[in-house]
């Protein structure tokens, strides 16, 4: 029957997107404009979590984005810089400020030794390092400048997807990131734990391929036994692919629902037969946004 390929969704080591696979740390590369075609087989399986296979080899449901069992989720969770439950890492951190789309920015922070792979993996379109220091230093500013700025410590995916396909010039994008570094540097008090850096913006919109995209049609919102993703990569940013699929329609799939399953090969042809939800528009996401 031969080697069974089951995802572990996108990764982005080395600045470039690529498909991670369970077992030897396999890669397969992602370059735009190349044609995909693959089908999900059998049951999505649980991929354990901290480096561990799942104890329980366990059934997760198709539309979880976690793709993780309750226990594997909890244990994945216990390591967490984001849940504030790993507090004691000695290594230097970075605060930074991201930018998904207009009016859409956010405060957070990062290893310094994983240099920008938070912000690729988060799709930050436009990003700028505000200060480096101490963990707990680090994740004091975070607080602080994220209740000063009025800012969140996240942006719904649905908006960033959005966001992608009606990007303002890169010259908007950048001054958007600045005027925030600014107020942020006149807030008082974190500059007394954390090493200030000064502002230079960098833009990813060249990484992810965003330029031209068309406008987006729907999102991918499970993969099932059976079920065929096919068309050409128009960009991938954070989790997401932008596929254009063979009836011409621009569809986003979050790689986070391939992560379990058994993937094989499909004909390039063969009908896109996954659930697709209509997407969200720019202005709809937005609005919906200022609700949380």
């Amino acid at each position: 029957m031969g080697v069974e390929w089951r995802c572990r969704g996108i990764t982005w080591a080395g600045g470039e997107p690529g498909l991670r696979w369970w077992g030897g740390g396999r890669v397969s590369a992602l370059a735009y404009g190349q044609a995909l075609a693959f089908r999900a087989v059998g049951e999505r399986r649980c991929p354990g979590a901290r480096g561990n296979p799942c104890p329980l080899d366990a059934v997760v449901p198709g539309r979880a984005t976690g793709g993780r069992c309750a226990e594997c989720a909890r244990l994945d969770r216990a390591h967490s810089v984001a849940a504030d439950t790993f507090l004691d890492d000695p290594q230097p951190y970075r605060v930074y400020l991201a930018w998904f789309g207009p009016g859409m920015t956010k405060v957070g922070i990062t290893a310094e030794a994983r240099g920008e792979a938070r912000l690729l993996e988060q799709g930050a379109v436009t990003f700028g390092w505000l200060g480096r220091g101490p963990l707990m230093a680090a994740r004091r500013t975070e607080e602080v400048l994220r209740q000063a700025l009025g800012v969140p410590d996240r942006v719904a995916y649905e908006r960033k997807r959005a966001a992608r396909h009606a990007l303002p010039s890169a010259h908007d994008r950048e001054a958007e990131v600045r005027e925030l570094y600014g107020r942020a540097r006149e807030v008082g008090g974190w500059t007394e734990t954390l090493e200030p850096l000064e502002f230079a913006a960098r833009d990813h919109a060249a990484v992810f391929g965003l330029d031209g995209l068309p406008p987006l049609a729907g999102t991918v919102t499970e993969l099932v036994d059976g079920g065929v993703v096919s068309g050409r990569l128009l960009a991938a940013a954070g989790p997401d692919l932008h596929l254009l699929d063979p009836a011409g329609r621009c569809v986003a799939l979050d790689t986070r629902l391939m992560g379990g399953w058994v993937l094989r090969g499909a004909g390039e042809g063969d009908a896109f037969s996954v659930p697709v939800a209509e997407a969200v528009s720019a202005v709809d996401a937005s609005s919906q946004g200022e609700l949380f």
